[in-house]
């Protein structure tokens, strides 16, 4: 496609400014089409190997052809047919005169469809969790450095209690933590279609093997093993149960919950100025406000995760929608949700990778932020030592909340003055010293690192990324 007609047509926002190149050619037209030939050349060389008439030279033939891929005759043949595998079986035929015949041989179209569609949904996870495991390296590494430092906690955005920067890092961590053990899970157990014919009861295959049902499964697992499947999918119609779109789509809209509420936390901590992202120095914040620095990749998250989750619905519609063995009704729909999901994800992934890189984290900040709010955040460690001094806990209670009220600008006079509380201004003071009040932060963060994030980025080494992808 030419930049003029990019410019005069509609292209997806994804492949044209977010994902990587890796996932949009995942997702793209040419690879459906190499899969489905890379599919049916596994099916003639299982077929062969179970003893059908399938010489070598149609297999070399299919081999050869297989990356001789002729989208104007495709679109040619498709426009004749209204049937887009036939276009493509032959479309491939004409590249292949010796092996035409056996193309394709006891398929359905689902053999290519949705075979192909698992491989994707494989490699598209396997791409998310490799970026995901750089994610959760990246923010590890930022809460160990920051377990110990002072921070002001919200509950309703309103002060709270003191936290640190490394525990409310390592909430964030422990969302993407559970995200990337449910990709996992899901890499490791999505099964294979294999071939199940028109309505699942593998008929045409037993058919071709003259009833030997044993050759017929054998077949099914060397093609499984061709493309990296442990597992087949035991129980189908002409398709693969939509359950496993609805539970791929399912975790992928839980990430993105958790890209859109971590992200929110950024936007509300950049107001406070405690956690900015990377600012480049051409970068403009406002054509109006040249002061302005914008929280824009963290919104530019929100804006897609809200995205992503809105799609993932059409998973539970489609499989609930779906009639007997077949209908046609999912089609067009996963046609278009299942990519823009996955490009979806990858670009938040992009964006998440792009922040960690190089984020603006300022400890004197936080503790600056704490410290206007510690005189009211020391209440109740106060109460808790006066009455281990001796005082009435009731009483102490109701006297602390008429000083909050009545005596704003000079809470720790008022108590120190007050000799019921028997506390002197140095015993207020250390008890309202920051690193006094942010309990058992730093023990949890290391604890969770040590016990949680480590063992699992062990087990899953940072790979880098191919290529980088521009933000």
């Amino acid at each position: 496609m030419s930049h003029q007609m990019r410019q005069e047509e509609y292209v997806s926002a994804f492949s044209a400014r977010y994902c990587s190149p890796e996932m949009s050619s995942l997702f793209s037209p040419k690879k459906k089409a190499l899969l489905f030939r890379e599919l049916w050349i596994s099916l003639a060389k299982a077929q062969k190997k179970m003893g059908l008439s399938i010489t070598d030279k149609q297999i070399q033939e299919m081999e050869k052809a297989s990356k001789k891929i002729d989208f104007d005759k495709i679109n040619a043949y498709e426009k004749k047919f209204r049937h887009d595998v036939m276009a493509h079986i032959h479309a491939y035929g004409d590249e292949c005169e010796v092996a035409k015949p056996i193309i394709h041989l006891g398929a359905t179209s689902c053999y290519a469809t949705d075979n192909a569609d698992l491989i994707q949904l494989k490699s598209g996870l396997s791409l998310l969790f490799q970026k995901l495991v750089q994610l959760i390296d990246a923010l590890a590494s930022i809460a160990k450095k920051h377990a110990s430092d002072p921070a002001l906690s919200y509950t309703h955005f309103q002060p709270a209690q003191p936290t640190t920067i490394g525990k409310r890092i390592s909430m964030w961590l422990q969302d993407f933590l559970l995200d990337a053990k449910e990709f996992k899970r899901l890499i490791e157990e999505i099964p294979f279609l294999g071939a199940k014919g028109a309505t699942g009861t593998q008929a045409s295959f037993l058919a071709l093997f003259d009833g030997d049902s044993h050759k017929v499964q054998a077949m099914e697992e060397l093609i499984a093993a061709d493309f990296g499947f442990s597992n087949l999918l035991p129980i189908s119609g002409q398709t693969y149960t939509r359950k496993l779109d609805l539970q791929i789509l399912n975790a992928l809209s839980s990430f993105a919950a958790s890209a859109h509420k971590i992200a929110t936390d950024i936007r509300l901590l950049a107001h406070e100025g405690e956690f900015l992202e990377p600012f480049d120095k051409t970068q403009v914040g406002s054509s109006a406000m040249p002061y302005k620095r914008n929280p824009i990749y963290s919104e530019r998250i929100c804006g897609l995760a809200r995205f992503a989750i809105s799609l993932s619905q059409n998973g539970a519609y489609t499989l609930a929608t779906q009639w007997l063995e077949r209908s046609l009704d999912d089609s067009s729909n996963r046609r278009v949700t299942i990519p823009e999901s996955f490009l979806c994800i990858d670009a938040i992934l992009n964006l998440w990778l792009y922040i960690l890189k190089n984020p603006h984290i300022d400890p004197h900040i936080s503790l600056k932020n704490l410290e206007k709010h510690l005189p009211h955040l020391s209440m109740e460690p106060i109460l808790m030592e006066s009455v281990k001094r001796g005082a009435n806990r009731q009483e102490i209670h109701e006297k602390l909340r008429k000083i909050t009220f009545e005596s704003n600008d000079n809470l720790i006079d008022a108590i120190v003055n007050d000799k019921s509380f028997g506390l002197s201004r140095k015993d207020v003071e250390n008890i309202a010293h920051p690193k006094k009040l942010i309990g058992c932060a730093p023990e949890q963060v290391n604890s969770f690192l040590k016990k949680e994030v480590h063992p699992f980025l062990k087990n899953h080494p940072v790979s880098p990324l191919k290529t980088h992808v521009e933000i």
